[in-house]
């Protein structure tokens, strides 16, 4: 059965441009539409839709406006923010992730690459993926220079090979929690420097990664380096909003930044993010101009290779909610030489179950949590100064 879905934007050109594309797709279909907030509200209050796909600029009720009153009158349905790659427009899409909508994607800003093949591959790769429909074509591809034109095909995603290696045993939801519970040592035994943490998401990332880093404390007593899969002009705004709401700092890696312990550092879009032991002992930040790796940059898998040479004693990796298996490659590649732990969200709280569910497979998870234990467990392992 196809998934009903509404389309909110106040240009006409831009509504039908929208509809061909979701409409093209088998297991999806336009029921409605609407100009603005408001006649979207009223509609919803009268309607069951499976998923909305949702302007931000529009008369009347904007969709930060319409999110508003959803989430004050408990109408649970599933956003999808469609965004301009502007600077104003990424601050405003995570402000629409924070009040419910579930993901985004970057809206072209004309109507001739919104109806080209690109824009239209991630649309309904996005919409499939949080619907849990099967058969999506392939990662939503990241827009960047280097990217075909608009009426190119998009490259197919390389294919990732995974080494067997050996399963490791996997602590319960349940075992964690009563770990938990037991307390956290408010004083390391943990060394300043001796760990990391490496975490990475995709769909569906930025609105779990605000559930994840405001509850690490400031004390945390080893830095982080992170990957979400996003193109260039939104992740200063994700960082931006995260380091707002978060006791730790949260800011967009640059380049040679030291790796500080009660830090977090967002991999930029649009560039790889790797990590290179310095003379001198410091762990730096290395950005990386290389092109994308399965359509992907910033890329998990290069994230994670990029550490076999540093000095930690042990890797802290976190892979949460997100399409295919990026991650999976470069975690395999890290655990032949060093010692790491691995934390992988569960899928009942996955917005897509791709990602965690491929480190899982290759027995690579120590633990496997919900999405509200992960940063207890992260702290449980590092500790806390």
């Amino acid at each position: 059965m196809k998934k009903n879905i509404m389309v909110v934007d106040d240009s006409a050109l831009m509504r039908r441009a929208l509809c061909d594309i979701i409409n093209t797709d088998d297991s999806l279909n336009v029921v409605d539409t609407a100009s603005d907030g408001l006649e979207a509200y009223e509609k919803i209050k009268a309607n069951k839709y499976d998923a909305i796909v949702l302007d931000i600029n529009m008369p009347r009720m904007n969709g930060l406006e319409l999110l508003r009153k959803l989430h004050k009158e408990k109408i649970d349905v599933v956003v999808i923010v469609a965004s301009t790659l502007t600077k104003a427009g990424s601050k405003e899409t995570f402000e629409a992730l924070s009040l419910g909508a579930v993901d985004f994607v970057t809206k072209p800003e004309n109507i001739i690459e919104a109806r080209g093949q690109q824009f239209s591959y991630n649309l309904t790769d996005v919409l499939k993926a949080v619907l849990r429909i099967d058969g999506r074509k392939t990662e939503p591809q990241q827009v960047t220079k280097e990217e075909p034109k608009p009426a190119d095909k998009p490259k197919p995603s390389r294919p990732i090979t995974i080494t067997p290696v050996t399963k490791k045993p996997i602590l319960t939801a349940a075992e964690v929690k009563k770990d938990i519970e037991a307390g956290i040592p408010k004083v390391s035994t943990v060394k300043p420097g001796n760990k990391l943490i490496a975490l990475a998401c995709s769909t569906g990332g930025p609105k779990s990664l605000q559930e994840v880093i405001p509850l690490l404390p400031k004390g945390m007593n080893a830095p982080m380096v992170l990957v979400q899969h996003m193109p260039p002009g939104f992740t200063k705004s994700m960082a931006e909003r995260l380091d707002e709401i978060s006791e730790v700092e949260v800011k967009e890696a640059e380049e040679g930044d030291v790796l500080k312990a009660g830090h977090v550092y967002v991999a930029p879009g649009g560039k790889h993010l790797q990590v290179i032991r310095k003379p001198t002992g410091d762990h730096v930040v290395h950005l990386d101009d290389s092109p994308p790796i399965g359509g992907l940059k910033p890329c998990a898998d290069i994230m994670y290779s990029s550490l076999k040479d540093s000095a930690y004693e042990e890797i802290v990796c976190v892979v949460l909610t997100g399409m295919g298996a990026d991650g999976t490659k470069g975690i395999t590649d890290l655990n032949s030489s060093k010692k790491i732990f691995t934390i992988s969200q569960d899928e009942v709280t996955s917005v897509v179950y791709g990602m965690p569910r491929a480190i899982r497979i290759a027995g690579l998870s120590n633990v496997v949590v919900p999405l509200q234990e992960v940063a207890s467990t992260i702290i449980m392992n590092v500790g806390v100064r």
